[in-house]
């Protein structure tokens, strides 16, 4: 018996090339539609936000505005002392002085030792509106270049803020007239501070504050126990 032969296997050609490009495109594709539903899902600032490698954009830098002005300045004893408050306070008193206007006097208490004086006392020849009258005539005889800002009656009392020239640039005084009570709060100070540099402290002298009213108080024949002080100081002086 006689065996077969087996006729060899007619040659193969080379295996064809695998499909790379379609099936990276596939994929790119997926992964762009699966970033852009986690996006849309969970927003673009979310921890799950996904951007797909094809279409990652870098996020240009965009550096803040810087801050406009010295936030700090208006902090500064100078800063403070241009920003004087004048008029009335919310329980309808004088304003005590401000620590940065060592020249003020004030009948309100609340300031500094140094800055306190006493009211003036209206006798009852000037009571009633003759003691309005009779200041604003008393302010415009003793004092230079005056300019009354506010002349009004009000709630608390008849208020009075006047300007004058003073010892650098313009004072400002303020007054109460209280009918009923019989008395006369006021503030006297400068608009102006003057500070040595580089010390932040300002330089002033209630003294002459005090002279000044001093000075009013003389003119309308008022008594005030510190006030009388002042003009016999100042005649000590002289």
């Amino acid at each position: 018996m006689s065996l077969g032969t087996t006729a060899p296997a007619p040659p193969r050609g080379p295996p064809p090339a695998p499909a790379v490009a379609p099936i990276r495109t596939r994929l790119l594709s997926s992964v762009a539609k699966v970033a852009l539903t986690a996006a849309l899902v969970c927003g673009a600032g979310g921890p799950a936000a996904v951007v797909a490698p094809a279409a990652a954009q870098a996020v240009p830098f965009v550096r803040p505005p810087p801050l406009q002005g010295k936030p700090f300045a208006s902090s500064t004893p100078y800063a403070q002392s241009q920003k004087l408050q004048l008029g009335l306070d919310k329980l309808g008193k004088i304003r005590a002085c401000p620590s940065t206007n060592p020249g003020c006097v004030s009948t309100n208490p609340l300031g500094s030792s140094g800055s306190f004086a006493s009211p003036l006392l209206i006798p009852e020849s000037s009571a009633g509106e003759k003691a309005v009258v009779s200041l604003r005539q008393a302010i415009e005889k003793t004092q230079s270049n005056v300019d009354f800002k506010v002349d009004e009656d009000t709630q608390y009392g008849h208020y009075i803020e006047a300007e004058m020239d003073g010892g650098v640039g313009r004072d400002v005084m303020e007054f109460l007239v209280k009918k009923d009570a019989g008395v006369v709060a006021y503030r006297c100070m400068a608009t102006k501070v003057t500070f040595v540099y580089p010390f932040t402290t300002a330089v002033g002298d209630s003294k002459g504050q005090k002279q000044r009213i001093a000075a009013i108080s003389q003119e309308l024949g008022w008594y005030a126990p510190d006030i009388q002080s002042s003009m016999d100081s100042a005649d000590d002086v002289n």
